[in-house]
């Protein structure tokens, strides 16, 4: 009694402090979030659960609209003032105000776009690693765990500030590990942002990828990550859907979140073809990997990972993987809402956090 008591005052709090909040509908999604913890409906994300500190505390605007996003169907994730690329406000890091929290950030955006995109204009290598840095850091986290006392790992910063590419899983990340720490250096920043960072701008880098929300203002880890919590691409689709809902990942948003693999490339999982793209097309951010990996065989010189053949072909994902295969701007949405998610795992300071997005690169929705 005494919680839904409280659960009820802070969707009390919030209708009264932003409209959007005041329809019924909404407030009793949110209710049911807090009060049960989110379901799972005919796609696993009818009725997402709420993280971090937003199952308790909900006053800042960052996690009002976070909520938003997460609850809203279709995301918000493209309105107007998040799509808007800001300026500068001085020409040199050093001179930034030490109030004005995005203000390096468009230093860091600037040096980024210099770095990940290659001379076809297509986002190049380094991008398509700081994708699966931004994976690789946020993913090591667990509801489970959490629920037993273990409540860190996730988007802390750990893959880098403790060394994690030396776990076999992370191979093939020791580049982009330098890269990450050589730009720590030079701007003032947090380490687990500018991991998260990294991977947002280099989505947009790519032609065609969404501006996903960046936000800044996460605390650094302190310790390791737990370990054993990323995916096997031998595991079986219904272990890898157990793994992600144990991260407030659904199925639905886990077929979108795979969809990354349009711009990734293998070099380990078969060193005798090392390097070979997961679809055709591994500079643009297209939905080409959907429908290559539905495909019988599949295209030449294109290695399919055996997890992403299996999740695609499982009764909880197919018919979402299906739809993406003709409708860009539906994975879009999609993955920008569910990368979102994944970026604040393990995240228990969401209120504090500061939005950045104006200070990415804009949208391209031509290809060179």
């Amino acid at each position: 009694m005494r919680a839904l008591l409280a659960i009820v005052a802070l969707c009390t709090t919030i209708a009264s402090s932003y409209p959007h909040y005041s329809d019924p509908k909404f407030l009793s999604k949110l209710q049911r979030r807090q009060i049960v913890g989110g379901s799972s409906g005919s796609d696993g994300s009818n009725n997402p659960p709420l993280i971090g500190d937003l199952k308790t505390t909900i006053i800042s605007q960052s996690a009002k609209d976070i909520v938003s996003i997460f609850l809203s169907d279709p995301p918000p994730f493209a309105q107007p003032q998040n799509l808007n690329v800001g300026t500068k406000p001085v020409s040199d890091v050093s001179q930034c105000s030490p109030t004005d929290t995005c203000c390096p950030w468009y230093f860091v955006s600037e040096y980024l776009t210099s770095q990940f995109v290659g001379p076809d204009g297509l986002c190049n290598d380094l991008a398509r690693a700081a994708i699966r840095l931004g994976f690789h850091d946020a993913g090591t986290w667990s509801q489970s765990l959490a629920a037993n006392g273990q409540d860190f790992g996730g988007a802390d910063g750990s893959f880098v500030l403790f060394g994690e590419d030396s776990r076999p899983e992370n191979n093939g990340l020791q580049d982009v590990t330098q890269f990450t720490i050589d730009t720590w250096d030079m701007f003032p920043v947090g380490m687990a942002d500018l991991i998260q960072y990294m991977a947002v701008h280099a989505v947009v880098t790519c032609p065609l990828g969404p501006r996903v929300r960046a936000y800044v203002g996460r605390i650094d880890a302190t310790q390791q990550s737990p370990q054993h919590l990323l995916p096997d691409v031998h595991a079986d689709a219904d272990s890898l859907i157990a793994l992600f809902e144990d991260k407030t990942i659904s199925p639905h948003d886990l077929a979108a979140l795979l969809g990354a693999h349009s711009t990734s490339k293998q070099f380990f999982v078969d060193t005798a073809k090392s390097g070979m793209p997961q679809d055709t097309t591994p500079g643009i951010w297209d939905v080409s990997f959907y429908n290559e990996t539905l495909q019988q065989g599949g295209p030449d010189g294109v290695f399919k990972f055996p997890s992403d053949v299996v999740v695609s072909q499982h009764p909880l994902v197919n018919d979402e993987w299906v739809m993406f295969t003709a409708n860009q701007t539906h994975w879009n949405e999609d993955f920008a809402r569910a990368y979102l998610r994944l970026s604040l795992l393990g995240v228990n300071n969401i209120n504090q956090l500061t939005e950045c997005t104006h200070t990415l690169p804009p949208k391209q929705d031509t290809i060179p």
